[in-house]
């Protein structure tokens, strides 16, 4: 068989190096008993660092070293895409740039492909994260499980091995708002679960904050359910319900004890205030949904490519 490893770079000059050293020792030493070949594909998502001109160096030195840059930064979503689209391998194995996908699992997840699963996801624990990180991350998949038409793992990230059956599966979703952990989730097929230890990362830092986790996460929401619709709906015929009854009771005391019928600013206030923020909330619900239809409209390709020696991805590029 031959394998493919997917990683993507930004702004990772100081771990670039260190992180093909490692995998690529690791997979040498799986040739020729585990696998027969290998290619690795190094996507450059927009680095404004020095990740580019040591990636080059890097293909230069080894003939097995595939790469692709952006002409600036596209995201995650993109590099995955790409690098997903231009991987030529029997099995596409997905990794971080930083080294916290450990390299020496790789043999665990060959030896799962070879067993028959179409998809092995690595699980880390998540020792070293600080309390806040692990609170949001454990908020994020209870909240999602609910809502979303997928069931998400806590742990399960983009570190993961496909078969060519499950990568071209993933290529035919054309969806401009990607959400890997979904459509990875979506897709179905034969899964195997390696779990790990959790790796803080070694040099650099992280681009993942807090703010576009969080974007993230409303994101994959949103791209995989329409419940928050129907919550708007739902929300606004129980304040419609309890209008109703609200104007029975008062109507009934009108009647019984109209003394008690005093109006009040205060009450007034407070009703437009609560009814004007959730007609704000169900119009924001309602624009995330017609900005994403807008996006999806454009067909805006989800990446541009700069440079790259893939013959295939400079094809694609002049056409």
């Amino acid at each position: 068989m031959k394998l493919s490893i997917v990683v993507a770079f930004y702004n990772e000059e100081k771990m670039i190096e260190k992180t093909h050293s490692e995998i690529s020792k690791q997979l040498q030493a799986m040739l020729p008993q585990t696998i027969d070949d290998y290619e690795l594909v190094y996507v450059n998502d927009g680095s404004k660092d020095k990740t580019l001109m040591l990636m080059k160096q890097i293909a230069a030195k080894d003939y097995r070293v595939r790469f692709i840059s952006f002409s600036r930064n596209f995201g995650r979503e993109g590099a995955i895409l790409s690098g997903l689209r231009y991987a030529t391998g029997d099995a596409v194995m997905l990794m971080d740039g930083d080294l916290q996908h450990p390299p020496a699992l790789i043999p665990d997840f060959v030896a799962a492909f070879k067993e028959g699963y179409d998809v092995v996801s690595g699980q880390r624990d998540r020792q070293g994260e600080s309390r806040q990180s692990t609170f949001f991350a454990r908020l994020f998949y209870r909240f999602s499980n609910r809502l979303m038409d997928v069931q998400l793992t806590d742990g399960i990230s983009e570190f993961k091995l496909f078969s060519r059956k499950a990568v071209d599966t993933i290529l035919s979703l054309p969806e401009y708002n990607r959400f890997s952990k979904g459509i990875f989730s979506w897709i179905g097929f034969k899964e195997k679960v390696i779990p790990y230890k959790n790796h803080i990362r070694e040099a650099g830092e992280s681009k993942f904050g807090f703010r576009r986790s969080m974007n993230y996460a409303f994101q994959g929401i949103i791209s995989f359910n329409d419940k928050p619709l129907r919550i708007c709906i739902q929300f606004g015929l129980l304040c419609i319900g309890f209008a109703l009854a609200y104007l029975f009771a008062m109507f009934i005391a009108y009647f019984v004890k109209p003394e008690i019928l005093v109006s009040g600013y205060f009450t007034t206030l407070a009703a437009i205030i609560l009814f004007s923020g959730v007609q704000l909330i169900s119009i924001g619900i309602l624009g995330e949904y017609i900005g994403k239809i807008y996006y999806e409209v454009k067909r805006r390709p989800h990446y541009i490519v700069d440079e790259t020696n893939i013959e295939k991805a400079r094809e694609d590029l002049v056409g």
